[in-house]
């Protein structure tokens, strides 16, 4: 049988490439992007009570009301943002299900959706799936900041929605108040929805604050927001996360999402209802908690060859190998693994038309102080 692919630019994802070339080198990865470490001890208590309290079948579809209504709260605390928890807020199977289920829900064959390279491998491969094309636009090759102008003139009568990512993979860079501003005077001008991948909202450094889409009333209401529980609660193998949107879109976002997964893992929804009300101070440290991690990792390769990049969110470390070597990015993570003991991703898996002297690789610094130790420890030896 000859099947015609849908996707002909997929293959294997570098993230698994690169996992089961450190399984083979017994190398420290630092390359997929998940903690190597347990949410808070209360949440699986909570999940594990949940399971033994009968919690075990379908989930409501737009997901548990007592979640969908802690979320509700949680944004207006943060963002100044009164969402209606039964017709805004959408609870999914991770965050890449709810990037599909929005891209789907407005995206028809023949709309363009602009992307700002490096970004996240699902966007384009749902974009096709859907009939789209993605337009991508480059983001700065150093500091990762947007060029509105670039992406002004990107726009056409084609164009049906703009995809935003802050806190940036995986470049660590973080929208400020000057970018929504850019961001709500384009959508406004071409009538544009706006996807906004927010999974590390509660991961930005420095004392800033994050700038989500939701802050601004002329955003939020053409936007779908999305945002994840398995990077705040350290529980990505969970699959729990979540999408806000207004009525209109929630209601056409939702007819996919029904015949996409219909509902999410109920006793985890029950848990995260239960710490979003018991405990919000842990997203509330969960920038401390990261930057220490970050400023402790960028102090032990401090005697490397490597320059580092700023990092102003998320838990990713950007780093220029060119004083090691002048192999593209894919080759050098390939040397990297086996003759330097540690896996890291290249910045150009997330491109469409990488710059061609770039030199970057990607390290994942959400790992506990002894694996970042080790890694570093060979790391700064090259």
């Amino acid at each position: 049988m000859q099947i015609e692919t849908k996707l002909p630019k997929v293959g294997t994802t570098i993230f698994t490439v690169m996992s089961q070339l450190a399984v083979e080198h017994k190398a420290v990865n630092l390359g997929q992007g998940f903690p190597d470490f347990d949410g808070p001890p209360a949440l699986r208590d909570a999940l594990t009570r949940a399971m033994a309290e009968g919690r075990n079948q379908y989930a409501p579809m737009t997901g548990v009301p007592a979640l969908r209504e802690a979320i509700a709260r949680k944004t207006e605390k943060l963002y100044g943002r009164k969402v209606n928890a039964d017709t805004e807020i959408t609870v999914t199977s991770g965050a890449t299900e709810a990037l599909f289920a929005a891209i789907a829900a407005v995206v028809r064959a023949g709309d363009e959706v602009i992307v700002l390279d490096p970004c996240y491998d699902s966007y384009e491969p749902a974009i096709e799936l859907n009939g789209g094309r993605a337009v991508h636009v480059a983001l700065d090759p150093r500091t990762f900041r947007p060029d509105w102008d670039r992406i002004a003139a990107a726009v056409t009568p084609k164009t049906r929605m703009i995809l935003v990512n802050t806190p940036h993979n995986p470049c660590g860079s973080v929208f400020d108040a000057s970018d929504l501003d850019a961001l709500a005077e384009l959508a406004h001008k071409h009538d544009l929805f706006v996807l906004s991948d927010e999974v590390y909202e509660h991961i930005v450094f420095d004392g800033a604050a994050h700038q989500s889409v939701l802050r601004r009333p002329e955003l939020a209401e053409r936007s779908f927001v999305v945002s994840s529980f398995g990077k705040t609660y350290h529980c990505t193998g969970w699959k729990v996360g979540y999408c806000i949107a207004p009525r209109a879109l929630s209601a056409e976002f939702r007819k996919v999402h029904q015949y996409l997964t219909f509902c999410t893992f109920t006793p985890a929804q029950v848990a995260l209802a239960e710490i979003l009300e018991s405990d919000p101070q842990h997203y509330l440290d969960l920038p401390a908690f990261y930057q220490a991690k970050r400023d402790r990792f960028r102090d032990l390769l401090a005697g490397s060859k490597f320059e580092l990049l700023p990092v102003g969110g998320a838990y990713f470390q950007v780093a220029d190998y060119s004083k090691l070597s002048d192999k593209d990015d894919l080759s050098f993570c390939e040397w990297l693994v086996r003759n330097g003991g540690v896996a890291a991703i290249p910045i150009s898996a997330f491109y469409e038309t990488p710059p061609p002297e770039q030199r970057l690789v990607r390290f994942c610094f959400a790992k506990s102080d002894a694996v970042l130790v080790q890694a570093a420890e060979r790391l700064v030896a090259l």
